[in-house]
């Protein structure tokens, strides 16, 4: 009866920490997407408590955060699949396409680069600027001329400028980097696979639409996704227009092997639950 009563404690004992060693490791997820969480929308959650949930949930990286945020996440062995950087190089409106920017520009980037190759990331994000009037082609020009300037140091570091896609028609007024075809004949002005793109569906949802077919022909310019909800940027379930399993399985058929951002705001209360869900829907099979 005592050694009975032993081994069942001693199997007690084990499935106790077979539930906490599968909890330390997150959910089993599939496998094919990997996920990441953009925090501002989750302004409300302190970064902390904001990682150990992620965590939870099974995301492995919280993204747009800047240096002195990454030691936090790396406390719960989360990385930050796209970095920021801090004054003029996180601004949206002045970016790249204004020769009067490229100075602070280059002189912001070549300090921030070094410190996320030494955090162990390989991107971080860049903005092209408001057009004010300025033509495609200037601001083609312009941005490909300020962005080269950078190509050798992020090439030193083998870190990636990403250049987000926005939509200027709701979000944006007048952000010049808004159509995915303007973003790759900035690639190729550029040349160099050290600058690429940051497809954000539900702003190019907006723009541009025809969201599968962009990504198929564009997906070789494209290092990094950001998800939301069509119209008004929250959950990306069936109350919005677009089908994401759809979406991430033409991702994965490009052969992306990179981090999709969940980038909507939460609207029902449950903050963690929306992106929990938001996660789920994207975890395709």
């Amino acid at each position: 009866m005592a050694a009975a009563a032993g081994l069942g404690t001693f199997s007690s004992s084990l499935a106790e920490a077979f539930a906490a060693s599968r909890e330390a490791l997150g959910p089993q997820l599939n496998g094919k997407i990997n996920h990441s969480v953009c925090k501002w929308c989750y302004s409300k959650i302190p970064l902390e408590t904001f990682a150990q949930e992620c965590k939870k949930i099974g995301l492995t990286s919280i993204e747009l955060l800047g240096p002195e945020e990454w030691p936090v996440i790396k406390k719960y062995g989360l990385t930050c699949a796209l970095p920021w950087g801090e004054g003029l190089t996180r601004s949206i409106d002045k970016g790249f396409n204004d020769p009067k920017n490229h100075e602070e520009l280059i002189k912001g980037f070549e300090d921030v680069i070094p410190k996320v190759r030494a955090a162990g990331y390989d991107k971080i994000i860049c903005f092209s600027g408001n057009r004010r009037g300025m033509s495609d082609y200037d601001g083609i020009r312009n941005c490909a001329e300020g962005i080269r300037k950078l190509i050798p140091t992020a090439e030193k570091h083998n870190v990636t400028l990403v250049m987000e896609l926005l939509n200027s028609k709701v979000n944006h007024k007048d952000y010049m980097c808004d159509r995915t075809e303007w973003g790759a004949a900035l690639c190729e002005a550029v040349g160099s696979e050290k600058f690429k793109l940051l497809y954000d569906i539900y702003h190019m949802q907006i723009q541009e639409g025809d969201v599968i077919a962009t990504i198929k022909k564009y997906h070789k310019y494209i290092a990094h996704y950001h998800t939301g909800g069509v119209p008004g940027r929250h959950e990306i379930d069936e109350t919005q227009e677009l089908y994401y399993p759809a979406i991430m399985k033409a991702i994965v058929e490009t052969g992306y092997k990179g981090f999709v951002g969940q980038e909507f705001v939460p609207s029902r209360g449950d903050d963690l639950a929306s992106l929990k869900q938001g996660v789920t829907i994207c975890d395709i099979a």
